[in-house]
């Protein structure tokens, strides 16, 4: 597919309110879009403080056993050659296992940075048998052996240094990049509950394994378009899904409408009715090749030609990265293109890699791709397919009633459920492709609400009870455990999937995690509606001046010395500008500049659950499209 991805092809198509949109520009500047985790306590996420807490002094460190002193001498362990080869230290390991259980192993870090040790010492007994896997070593006396990281790790502290992390026109996957290659560890040693917007200013938390927060904070005099503060150590790393939601404060700059009036009455219809919960554009890649569709060939079984649509050069992309696609598909030359593709290109990357040393084993290759990346493809798929169910919904039924044969939730406890929809395909968190999945912006878009057991189907007496309303209608995301409406919607996901190619119901090929049928599916509300929304208009004269204060903002001016304070705090904020100038913002009044401006921009303020894409709500209001391309030409 050359050209750009609009709306309609992944099945974005309809609106709730008739009223009228308008004009306004989205993203016009990196702070317009401002991202704020919300934890599962219901806690906005701030970037407060970049200072380390103190570090426990030597004396205070936790004494090591006299008893562990021999394993330091080698006297009860022995370290075996180094070897960089993981799958024959991964052979070394199951020998040890399962033939010799009264020793156990571990992995060390070899001479060099590219190669590792595998360690050998007595099983002291504790273990019972059950060699280095055993989760219950912790706190029985000995040190606990982890190959992803020292196993001289202070009993008293967690395992895992959390932070904030407080990013600018980056995706998360990008910063968390940088951030591990200054601290020389690999991008799966940190976690994080949701990949966050790359237009943005976003503000999230992260784990990562082992590090102190000295070590960490230190990068921050280093750190471009990054900061990371709010340290304390936890004994549980974060896990994709984690997170409650995420705040936005979206500022929609250059707006044009009949009147005012028009645009106050759309944001009062946003906030009273919602939005079709679709999902948003960003699901399916911001490239000319679309995520659904390298899903829909995995699907299908078609090894080569999924990998073909990953390495191709594509429209849309820098110069210097169609430039390696195009040297690649011209040559075939692997070692000269893994020399210059960037380590952001994890797919593409992990493809050669092994195609380099398995040529032509195209499926190989895709295992190769970490698997939440090779993954989101295939939920890219169910998404695809979940969005053009919806507007067929909307199309048939309306968008204020339940009808006979919807799917509804069946009680407010199913409904507030969140989960993952597949949590076994979250092994590797922290290996996602920038390229493909920068997109992944306003939380993890694969978290989903409910179970099959907390779903029925509407029949004529729930309609006359009056008991569920159309804010209950749900749809399935497909997959061997869900179940579908029993109405025309069952026929549409059918007579879609069948125009693709791919089967609901059967595996067309030997690859289980290539097929709907090996995923659990899950349940999406049809109809989205924000909490605690708040929205203002603001005049401005100059499109260089920051309209809402961003986390970026707060603490750099803190540590030139200056007294910010967050919005929250109901205290005036001195906005710094450009030309020198000021916006006064207090809490629960009206952000206006100290003169009358010939411009008009609308700010939003709105929570949204983790399943939600902002942007579908900011399309409500508009009535234009959200594809990249077409906000590319309001900004230029």
């Amino acid at each position: 597919m050359n050209s750009p991805l609009e709306e309609s092809d992944v099945g974005i198509s309809f609106y709730i309110s008739p009223l009228p949109g308008f004009r306004g520009i989205l993203k016009q500047r990196y702070c317009d879009f401002v991202v704020n985790e919300v934890d599962l306590d219901g806690n906005v996420v701030h970037l407060t403080s970049l200072d380390a807490p103190a570090e426990p002094t030597e004396e205070h460190k936790t004494k090591m056993p006299d008893q562990l002193k021999d394993v330091e001498d080698g006297a009860t362990s022995i370290v075996l050659s180094p070897s960089s080869d993981k799958v024959h230290r991964t052979a070394v390991h199951n020998f040890f296992k399962e033939r010799l259980k009264f020793l156990v192993t571990d992995t060390v870090d070899g001479p060099d940075p590219s190669s590792k040790c595998i360690r050998v010492r007595l099983n002291s007994g504790e273990d019972n048998g059950r060699g280095q896997g055993s989760k219950k070593r912790k706190g029985r006396g000995e040190t606990p052996y982890d190959s992803r990281g020292s196993d001289h790790w202070p009993e008293h502290l967690g395992k895992f240094l959390r932070f904030h992390l407080c990013k600018e026109n980056k995706d998360t996957q990008e910063a968390l990049g940088v951030i591990g290659k200054m601290l020389g560890i690999q991008p799966r040693s940190f976690g994080f509950s949701g990949t966050k917007d790359k237009r943005a200013v976003t503000t999230q938390r992260v784990t990562v394994f082992k590090q102190r927060a000295n070590k960490v904070a230190s990068l921050n005099k280093r750190l471009i378009g990054i900061k990371i503060g709010d340290f304390c150590y936890v004994n549980e790393g974060l896990l994709l899904g984690q997170l409650h939601g995420n705040r936005f404060t979206i500022t929609l700059r250059g707006v044009v409408a009949d009147s005012e009036d028009t645009v106050k009455a759309a944001a009062d219809a946003l906030g009273k009715h919602g939005f079709i919960n679709y999902f948003g554009m960003q699901r399916f890649g911001t490239g000319s090749v679309p995520t659904h569709l390298i899903g829909s060939k995995l699907l299908r079984g078609e090894w080569k030609a999924a990998v073909s649509v990953i390495l191709d050069p594509r429209d849309g992309e820098k110069d210097d990265i169609r430039r390696i696609r195009d040297y690649y598909k011209e040559s075939e030359d692997i070692d000269e293109t893994l020399r210059q593709l960037p380590r952001y290109l994890v797919a593409e990357r992990a493809i050669l890699q092994c195609l380099k040393k398995c040529p032509g084993n195209y499926l190989q290759a895709l295992k190769a791709v970490p698997r939440t990346l090779r993954m989101m493809y295939v939920h890219s798929y169910q998404s695809y397919l979940w969005n053009h169910a919806a507007s067929m919904r909307v199309q048939k039924y309306g968008t204020d009633k339940v009808v006979v044969g919807d799917l509804v939730y069946c009680n407010e406890e199913s409904s507030n459920e969140i989960k993952q929809v597949h949590d076994s395909d979250y092994e590797d968190i922290g290996h996602n492709d920038s390229s493909e999945n920068n997109h992944l912006d306003e939380a993890d878009p694969l978290s989903s609400e409910g179970s099959s057991s907390s779903v029925k189907v509407i029949n004529d007496e729930d309609i006359l009870s009056g008991n569920y309303t159309v804010t209950d209608v749900v749809l399935p995301l497909p997959g061997s455990r869900v179940i579908y409406p029993q109405n025309d919607i069952e026929q549409y996901y059918q007579d879609l999937a069948d125009k693709d190619g791919v089967s609901l119901t059967e595996c067309l090929h030997n690859v289980k995690e290539f097929s709907l049928t090996s995923m659990t599916g899950a349940y999406r509300r049809v109809f989205g509606k924000a909490k605690d929304f708040e929205w203002e208009l603001i005049k401005y004269t100059d499109v260089s001046i920051p309209l809402t204060m961003t986390d970026l903002d707060i603490i750099t001016k803190a540590n030139e010395g200056g007294k910010w304070q967050f919005e929250s705090s109901g205290k005036e904020i001195d906005v710094p500008t450009p030309n020198g100038e000021a916006i006064l913002q207090e809490k629960d009044s009206s952000s206006v500049p100290t003169a009358p401006g010939d411009q008009l921009a609308l700010k939003l303020s709105f929570t949204l659950p983790a399943s939600c894409y902002a942007t579908m709500a900011i399309r409500e209001l508009l009535k234009t499209s959200t594809s990249v391309a077409f906000h590319k030409a309001l900004n230029q």
